[in-house]
């Protein structure tokens, strides 16, 4: 694709000029990580769970190969595509959301999951590129018509997903829709006075589901005793990073992930830090920290409030999601069954992931041949 000429018209030639090459060079590259450490960390967990060595890296291997597509697919849309697929697509996934309430299949007592043939899926995992997207939509329109009420729009759809995310219970999601809705108000121009209510809301809110949801008050305490048996994971995770040390003990050489039960899924940075070590850890967090920063530096830089405000709001997800998976391994906040984008073990969350980086590549992309897409 480098020898395509600048002057070239094609749908190919136009896309190939105007995506943020740089950031889709980052996103392959932690999916190439994320396919290393599932194969160094998933054998060990599907051994001991009595399945075939490799089940977890050929499903993971297959989801990457599907997410890898989609964002290509989706990359190639016109900001009207973008907020069609979103509109549509989030319609979809809150309603299996919230058929999940009635027809779940119940894990660690949340009910998350739909078992679709062979396949399971966690549609809410789908909801959070869709419903940041949708918010944009809503804000946009009240910027350029005063008469349109996008804020109060925008606050209802947000009590519905985040309501329907609280019943499941699935705190930790509607922590991270409420940070996204949260940043493109603020962004959108709501008054520092009300920013600082919605704040005194979610910490209102925090404090809440310590005492409401057993489990968000079992993990609290947790974080707070990390010698207590619930600490297991965590606490086995700090012993792979000092295992690792600078350099790693090697690749296939970690002991750790023989007794991590989440070593292929939430906690897979440990598996990276004992067998590649700190230094591949950092290079890890380098890539997240690459695209959150491009991505914001590139939504400054949108001529039009929608692309503006769904760039920020995809980011600010991406960057989130990272952020809560790498500290809670490390233990710097309660642990939450969050995956690390691309390179956690998951199918629900690699692919909905590769939605979200689409639309953020599709909105971001600069130049002449991006203005008739509007």
């Amino acid at each position: 694709m480098t020898a395509l000429a600048r002057t070239d018209t094609s749908l190919l030639g136009r896309w190939w000029w105007t995506v943020d090459r740089w950031t889709l060079a980052a996103i392959g590259l932690l999916i190439a990580i994320g396919a290393l450490l599932v194969l160094a960390a998933s054998p060990a967990v599907a051994a001991r769970i009595d399945l075939d060595s490799y089940h977890f890296v050929k499903r993971q291997f297959v989801f990457l190969g599907l997410g890898a597509m989609i964002i290509l697919g989706v990359s190639f849309l016109s900001p009207v595509g973008v907020r069609r697929l979103a509109i549509l697509g989030g319609i979809a996934a809150l309603a299996l959301t919230m058929l999940t309430l009635v027809a779940g299949t119940e894990i660690k007592g949340a009910s998350r999951w739909l078992h679709l043939g062979g396949l399971s899926l966690q549609p809410s995992e789908f909801v959070k590129p869709t419903f940041a997207v949708a918010v944009a939509w809503l804000l946009s329109r009240n910027q350029l018509d005063e008469h349109f009420p996008g804020f109060l729009a925008t606050t209802g759809l947000y009590v519905v997903v985040v309501g329907v995310l609280l019943l499941q219970p699935d705190v930790g999601m509607a922590f991270v829709v409420s940070a996204v809705w949260g940043t493109q108000m603020f962004v959108a121009g709501l008054s520092v006075l009300l920013v600082a209510g919605i704040a005194t809301g979610f910490i209102g809110a925090a404090v809440g589901a310590y005492f409401i949801f057993d489990h968000v008050r079992g993990r609290i305490d947790r974080f707070l005793d990390p010698g207590a048996e619930e600490g297991y994971q965590v606490g086995r995770a700090l012993d792979a990073f000092g295992n690792g040390g600078l350099t790693g003990r090697g690749p296939g050489e970690g002991r750790v992930k023989e007794i991590l039960p989440d070593a292929h899924a939430d906690f897979i940075l440990a598996v990276a830090g004992e067998e590649f070590g700190l230094i591949a850890c950092l290079v890890i967090v380098a890539l997240f920290l690459f695209v959150v920063l491009r991505g914001i530096n590139r939504a400054v830089q949108m001529d039009d409030l929608f692309r503006l405000f769904a760039a920020t709001g995809l980011v600010v997800q991406f960057g989130l999601q990272a952020a809560v998976n790498m500290a809670s391994t490390v233990n710097l906040i309660p642990p939450k069954g969050m995956t690390l984008p691309f390179i956690s073990y998951g199918g629900s969350s690699t692919l909905a992931l590769a939605i979200g980086i689409g639309m953020l590549l599709a909105l971001t992309r600069q130049g002449p041949a991006v203005g008739g897409m509007r």
